[in-house]
């Protein structure tokens, strides 16, 4: 991991790029969250690229800021930040997804419903740090909870899901069994301006 000055937008600009033209080329899933698990392991390797408002706690809820939106709606990237002690209820995707770490720490856990209706948790919680990348999906798990491991300063984690993820219909999960569907949208009104190269046409 790597913390460098100042802003670098073009990692991100170049990481869209990259992952346009995966999701353009790859239909099979699998080699799809193969390949961009290694795309995304490369950009969260890197914290000099995340523009500030989108960095920003809630003392109230976690935060989750649309960074990209694919214009055909094929992916969407996000950052969630996760203040001290915050935590998503059990939820599911939908859609394949893939989780970096960038800051700090986080621990997710899965979940599977049991033979008796109610969600129960699948082994261990799994902690990822700065630099890891685990993938979800409906094929191969889907349904999970994650908390900011950390109780004494923020996590941030990069997701890149398959659809526009803020208007996908999903559910939340309660313990007994109980579902109640959610729609999350996004925590921010504006993206990041990763296009404006001027500064770097200047430079060069």
């Amino acid at each position: 991991m790597t913390t460098t000055t100042p802003y670098q937008p073009a990692r991100l600009r170049g990481f869209l790029a990259d992952l346009t033209r995966l999701v353009a080329e790859e239909t099979a899933e699998a080699a799809l969250l193969e390949r961009g698990q290694a795309l995304l392991a490369e950009l969260v390797r890197h914290d000099d690229w995340l523009a500030e408002p989108y960095t920003l706690p809630s003392p109230v809820r976690y935060q989750q800021y649309l960074l990209y939106a694919d214009p055909l709606e094929r992916f969407s990237v996000v950052s969630f930040v996760w203040g001290p002690g915050q935590q998503t209820p059990i939820h599911n995707h939908t859609v394949w997804g893939l989780i970096g770490m960038l800051r700090g720490a986080e621990l997710s856990q899965a979940y599977a419903r049991g033979a008796n209706g109610r969600w129960q948790p699948q082994g261990r919680a799994h902690r990822l740090e700065p630099g890891a990348v685990e993938a979800v999906s409906p094929t191969i798990g889907d349904v999970h909870r994650v908390s900011n491991a950390l109780a004494d300063r923020p996590s941030i984690s990069i997701h890149v899901y398959g659809a526009n993820i803020g208007a996908v219909h999903r559910s939340v999960f309660l313990e007994d069994g109980a579902e109640k569907p959610f729609i999350s949208g996004y925590s921010n009104a504006a993206l990041p301006n990763v296009w404006d190269r001027s500064q770097e046409a200047v430079a060069a």
